[in-house]
């Protein structure tokens, strides 16, 4: 196995857009969680299915992971949806 250094960038894999795009948001976990970033994905993805959105704590409960697909039409959109989504102040990763 091929080891790369920390200081070397990689070039990030190519999109074609638009397609279903997977993201991963991981949070504090409360009850609210899935409602709060919803709305957030919401307002970046028009027709977004808060429905679909699914959700998994971590062993001690602190943490929550929800896993959704929107359809991505752009870069741009990703990258706008990614960063408010960390400034909710609720949001530790968005993957």
């Amino acid at each position: 196995m091929t080891q790369t250094p920390d200081n070397v960038d990689l070039p990030r894999p190519k999109i074609e857009f638009p397609c279903d795009y997977p993201i991963r948001v991981v949070g504090d976990a409360a009850e609210d969680f899935v409602a709060a970033i919803s709305a957030v994905i919401a307002r970046h993805s028009p027709g977004f299915d808060s429905s679909a959105v699914t959700l998994s704590d971590s062993r001690n409960g602190r943490f929550q992971s929800a896993r959704a697909v929107i359809r991505a039409t752009s870069e741009a959109q990703l990258n706008a949806l990614f960063e408010e989504l960390k400034a909710t102040g609720r949001v530790h990763m968005v993957l």
